[in-house]
C-alpha cells in the first residue's frame, strides 16, 4: 500500500549490510532469541486468523496487532514481510473439539443464510476492523479454509501414507504417539495434552491426544466434499498447515496466534505438519495473552464482548484501542475498561497535538538522536512498546532535545506504533471537498509534487495554502487539512 511504502520508505537490504539485531521470546524455546530469518531480508508470518461464524470481539483483535507490530518492526529493520492471517469458515467445531456441530454450519442455520454468505460478511468486518486499527490489510493474504480442501485432502493423504495417519468410521486421525516431539510447543506433557484435548470419546482412537485430520460427513453437515476417506470436511487444525505450506512453503519463519491456541492447536499443526515434511514448521512462535475484563477473559461464551463497532459508536477513534493495545506488553495479560480506554484516547490526543507542534517547528526537518536509539532498541527488544512509549512521551517534553531530533523519533514511532503521529487527523480535519475550489486545486498541484519527488514545488505549494489560512500535514492515507485563521 502506499502509505505504508512512504512510512517504511521502501527499504529493503539490498546491500550486504547485516540488518539490526531484532529479539522475539519464542514459546518453543521459553527464551529470548535472536531473529535470523531463513532467507536474508525476507521474513515469512503466519497468524492464527478468525472463526468467522460472528463478528470478532476486540480480543481477537490483539493476535492482529501482534502480527502488525512484528511486521513493522521488520520492515522498519529492512525486512521484507510476506504476510497470511488465515480466515477458517470450516471445520472449527463448537466447544473446540473434534466431534460436534461446526460453529459456522450453526450460525449459517440460525441465521438462515448460506455458510458462505455467513462466513464472507463476518470475513469483511473483520478485515474493516483490522484496517480501521491501521493494520496494513492489503499487504496481507486473507486465504478462507474452503478455498484449500483439495489441498487439504492431499496433505491428510500424504500423512496417511507416511503411517502418522489411520481411518475410523468417524474420520481419519492423526497418531500422536507416531510423532516423538508432539507437545514440544511450550513443554506441554502428553498428560497435559490429554487432559487439555477438548475431546469426545471416540471408539477406536490409540491415544486421548490423537486428533482429526479429515472428518466423516454428518447428513445434516452444510458443507461437505468427496475424499479418500468418504463425505465429510475438514478438521480443524489442518487448515492453517495446509494455507501455511500452499501460501508460504513448508518452513516458515514466525507464526503467531493467542495463547490459547499454543497447547493444543498449534502443538497439533506442528506435529502434522512435520511429520508430513520432515522439516522445522515454523523456526519462532510468538503468543499475545488474553485481553480481560473484570478478571476474566473477553470470551462470546462468557458473554462480556465488546466490539470495534461499540467503541466507534461511543466516539472513540479506533487508534485510542490501538494504543490501549500497545500500552501493555503482547506477553502481558491486559484489561480492558471504558475508563482504561477513555485514558488511552485521551494520552492519544494529546501525543498528537504533541506531533503536529513538533511538525510545524521542525519544518518536517530530521536529525538523529539518542531517544531515536533508545526507542529502536526498545522495539526490537521483544516488541517493548511500553517502553517504547515511554522514551517517546519523555524525548517530546524535553528541552534537550531539537525540534528535528524529535520530528527524526517522530518517523521512527510512526513507523512502529502505527498511530498516525505524522499528521493526525483530529476533531479540526477538514474534508477535501469543504475546501475552496483554488485551495483544493492547489493540494493536487501540491500531491501531484510530491509523488514526482519535487519537493521543492511541493514546500511552495504548502506555503501558498498556509497563507490563505489553511495547515497542510502529511498523513499515512495523504494529506490531513486544519483552518489556522477564521
Amino acid at each position: 500500500m502506499q502509505w505504508l511504502a512512504r512510512i517504511f520508505g521502501n527499504k529493503k537490504n539490498t546491500t550486504h549490510e547485516r540488518p539490526p539485531q531484532i529479539f522475539f521470546t519464542n514459546t518453543l524455546s521459553g527464551r529470548k532469541e535472536v531473529f535470523v530469518p531463513q532467507r536474508a531480508g525476507i521474513v515469512t508470518m503466519y497468524t492464527c486468523g478468525p472463526t468467522v461464524y460472528s463478528k470478532q470481539h476486540i480480543g481477537n483483535l490483539r493476535p492482529g496487532m501482534l502480527s502488525d507490530t512484528i511486521a513493522r518492526t521488520l520492515a522498519s529493520a529492512g525486512y521484507r514481510v510476506r504476510r497470511v492471517i488465515n480466515i477458517t469458515d470450516v471445520g472449527h467445531l463448537v466447544g473446540d473439539g473434534d466431534h460436534g456441530d461446526d460453529k459456522v454450519a450453526v450460525s449459517a442455520a440460525r441465521e438462515k443464510v448460506t455458510p458462505k454468505s455467513l462466513a464472507d460478511r463476518y470475513t469483511k468486518e473483520f478485515i474493516n476492523d483490522l484496517s480501521e486499527l491501521n493494520i496494513a490489510v492489503g499487504d496481507i493474504q486473507f486465504p478462507h479454509a474452503t478455498d484449500y480442501i483439495k489441498e487439504q485432502i492431499a496433505f491428510a493423504k500424504t500423512l496417511e501414507e507416511k503411517g502418522f495417519a489411520y481411518p475410523l468410521p468417524s474420520g481419519l486421525y492423526f497418531d500422536t504417539q507416531r510423532f516423538p516431539g508432539y507437545g514440544k510447543l511450550g513443554g506441554v506433557s502428553a498428560a497435559e495434552l490429554a487432559a487439555g484435548a477438548r475431546v469426545d470419546v471416540v471408539a477406536g482412537k490409540r491415544h486421548s491426544a490423537d486428533f482429526v485430520l479429515w472428518r466423516t460427513a454428518k447428513p445434516n453437515d452444510l458443507q461437505q466434499w468427496d475424499s479418500p476417506w468418504g463425505r465429510g470436511n475438514p478438521g480443524w487444525h489442518i487448515e492453517c498447515s495446509t494455507m501455511s505450506r500452499a501460501l508460504l512453503g513448508k518452513e516458515i519463519d514466525i507464526h503467531t496466534g493467542g495463547e490459547d491456541l499454543a497447547p493444543i492447536h498449534h502443538n497439533n499443526e506442528i506435529a502434522q505438519s512435520e511429520a508430513a515434511s520432515g522439516r522445522t514448521f515454523a523456526h519462532y512462535w510468538l503468543h499475545n495473552a488474553f485481553l480481560t475484563m473484570s478478571g476474566e477473559k473477553i470470551s462470546k461464551s462468557l458473554g462480556n464482548v465488546v466490539y470495534l463497532s461499540d467503541v466507534i459508536e461511543k466516539g472513540f477513534d479506533p487508534l485510542a484501542l490501538r494504543y490501549f493495545f500497545l500500552q501493555a506488553h503482547y506477553r502481558t495479560p491486559l484489561s480492558f475498561s471504558w475508563d482504561a480506554l477513555a485514558g488511552a484516547a485521551s494520552a492519544l490526543e494529546r501525543l498528537q497535538r504533541l506531533a503536529q507542534d513538533v511538525a510545524q517547528e521542525s519544518k518536517h526537518k530530521e536529525s538523529p538522536s539518542e531517544a531515536r536509539g533508545h526507542f529502536l532498541a526498545a522495539m526490537r527488544d521483544d516488541l517493548a512498546t511500553p517502553q517504547a512509549l515511554g522514551i517517546l512521551w519523555d524525548a517530546l517534553r524535553s528541552e534537550e532535545y531539537a525540534p528535528a531530533e524529535k520530528w527524526g523519533l517522530l518517523q521512527d514511532a510512526d513507523a512502529h506504533l502505527g498511530l498516525s503521529l505524522l499528521a493526525p487527523a483530529g476533531p479540526g480535519a477538514l474534508a477535501v471537498a469543504d475546501l475552496p475550489g483554488e485551495v483544493q486545486e492547489m493540494l493536487a498541484r501540491r500531491e501531484a509534487a510530491r509523488v514526482s519527488r519535487d519537493f521543492t514545488e511541493a514546500d511552495r505549494l504548502r506555503g501558498e495554502i498556509e497563507r490563505r489560512g489553511y495547515r497542510v500535514d502529511d498523513g499515512p492515507n495523504g494529506p490531513v487539512v486544519t483552518r489556522t485563521t477564521l
